[in-house]
């Protein structure tokens, strides 16, 4: 099983590995699944556990091709990121409410990014996969236009 995994992982590239989009997390999920049930259970046989694998690495690498192509395909995939905060540590009520994220939660987010004085956050953003990433500059505004902020889901404008 290990070997196959291998195998399969130097055909997919670094791309069966990375988190980038809620589509790669499922398949991470369903792989580590597979490769677990396959193991300790007495089915699925490990040939059977094999060509699971295949069939799922092989999903990831049609898609991932395909979300680079056609942006439909992308749309359809991915989760869009989401703004929860703007600047100066401005909270996007609408945009928490849809994300279902609290207060609470911003908060324990701001101090994982070691940020002391939220006016200098410019921005916090819940990426597709859930990652959340703090931006916050040294008293320079960000740009709306901003090439990071583009595609970028705000409600509250």
């Amino acid at each position: 099983m290990y070997a196959a995994v291998l195998v399969f992982v130097r055909v997919a590239g670094v791309r069966s590995f990375a988190e980038m989009s809620a589509f790669d997390v499922a398949i991470m999920v369903a792989i580590g699944s597979t490769i677990a049930t396959t193991i300790v259970a007495k089915t699925p046989s490990l040939m059977a556990g094999g060509f699971a694998l295949l069939l799922l690495y092989g999903f990831q690498l049609v898609v991932s091709r395909w979300r680079s192509l056609k942006a439909p395909v992308e749309s359809a995939v991915d989760n869009r990121p989401i703004r929860l905060m703007g600047e100066g540590g401005r909270m996007l009520a609408e945009n928490m409410r849809v994300a279902r994220v609290t207060e609470d939660d911003l908060r324990r987010i701001v101090r994982g990014a070691n940020v002391v004085d939220y006016t200098t956050i410019q921005a916090v953003i819940m990426e597709g996969p859930g990652s959340v990433n703090v931006l916050h500059g040294h008293g320079e505004a960000l740009a709306e236009s901003a090439w990071g902020l583009k595609n970028v889901r705000d409600y509250s404008a």
